[in-house]
């Protein structure tokens, strides 16, 4: 079975302020369309993406192979007709319709949805809050009375469908609709009610913008990785442990300086980013690298964190040998990788323990490192 989401972004509306329609005013740095289509984008279940432009906006967005485009009507309901019509022409099984303000929708959320609508045998569900304010109406600015909020839900957005049954409600609807769902049970469709969520939030006014702010900017990736290396000693005078060269009757031998706590820290930088280890960025079979100072991987990778939005929250090095001694130069260490990666002093950690005369490091074989490091990436 497949899915597709359709995106309405053919709107005009003037509620929000600013000179341009909402969906392509900035937010947080990027635009309110970029921040909706990254969460669908990133939401499993979604095989592809229809987005429904007014024909003003064709060209706004760059190319992008899981992404099509078609133009709007006059109408909510025209540009959905027309965007489930586009996609008739390969039709899914499902599809998701979704509001382009509600950028602040996670992509597990809309996961959840994707895989509910997959996995039922109804036509329709969406998600929904239960109203619980009090309700009044009103006139002149004064209350002139009350109303019972049970069984009042606030819609949300995306609404999933069976793709034939919206397709055909909504080439038999007339006129607009406030929604899918609107649509949906005008032509006597059931909908389920999924449980919402109240960061699911519609910009619609000038101060949804701040609202919206504080939600993607609250929303975090956080990544965990770790590294291990292990080097063996020969002729030398001193081991290159953690940027510091430390005086030692050998050295450590490798294709580059063997400074194993830079290499261990390095790989686990690049397996937090899922992306590989040293030796896929820095090939041994590669001369260049020989004899190599191995600050270059670390600072390649801190520079590949950064390219992909991730900000070293934290180090952790522990390195493990009988000798040299490594508590008299770990103050030195920890200010190297300070240096190197541009992270606090006070957000690094050095350390060493000994394997108990036990193994190649308890014979003095050699010298063993494992690093451990937290990434993370706010929206922000």
């Amino acid at each position: 079975m497949t899915t597709a989401a359709l995106i309405v972004a053919a709107g005009r509306g003037t509620r929000a302020g600013g000179d341009c329609p909402k969906q392509w005013q900035p937010l947080l740095g990027r635009r309110v369309i970029d921040w909706t289509l990254d969460a669908f984008l990133g939401a499993d279940g979604i095989d592809r993406i229809l987005v429904v432009l007014h024909p003003d906006d064709l060209g706004q967005l760059a190319p992008h192979p899981r992404i099509t485009f078609t133009t709007g009507g006059a109408t909510r309901s025209s540009s959905v007709r027309n965007g489930l019509e586009a996609l008739a022409s390969d039709p899914p099984d499902h599809v998701l319709i979704h509001d382009v303000a509600r950028c602040c929708t996670k992509s597990a959320y809309i996961a959840y949805i994707a895989y509910k609508i997959a996995n039922t045998d109804l036509p329709a569900l969406a998600p929904a809050l239960p109203v619980t304010d009090a309700l009044w109406t009103g006139a002149e600015g004064q209350v002139t009375g009350t109303r019972d909020r049970t069984g009042l839900y606030r819609a949300q957005t995306p609404q999933a469908f069976d793709f034939k049954t919206i397709l055909a409600a909504h080439q038999a609807h007339e006129g607009d609709a406030a929604d899918d769902v609107a649509v949906a049970r005008a032509a006597g469709v059931k909908v389920a009610i999924l449980d919402g969520d109240e960061d699911n939030l519609k910009i619609t006014h000038p101060h949804d913008f701040a609202r919206a702010e504080k939600i993607l900017g609250n929303q975090m990736d956080i990544r965990v990785g770790s590294g291990f290396d292990v080097h063996r000693f020969g002729p030398g005078d001193h081991c290159m442990l953690c940027g510091v060269a430390v005086p030692h009757d050998r050295g450590l031998q490798g294709h580059s300086d063997a400074d194993v706590g830079l290499h261990a820290l390095a790989d686990a930088i690049y397996g937090g980013l899922a992306q590989g280890d040293i030796g896929r960025h820095f090939p041994p079979s590669d001369p260049q690298w020989k004899g190599a100072e191995s600050h270059i991987f670390l600072r390649h990778a801190v520079a590949l964190a950064s390219e992909l939005g991730f900000k070293i929250n934290n180090i952790d090095v522990t390195l493990i040998c009988e000798r040299p001694k490594i508590t008299p130069h770990a103050p030195a260490m920890q200010a190297a990788l300070s240096e190197i990666t541009g992270i606090a002093p006070d957000r690094i950690s050095v350390k060493a323990t000994t394997s108990e005369r036990l193994g190649f490091t308890g014979r003095e074989e050699g010298i063993a490192a494992q690093a451990v490091v937290t990434l993370v990436k706010t929206c922000a």
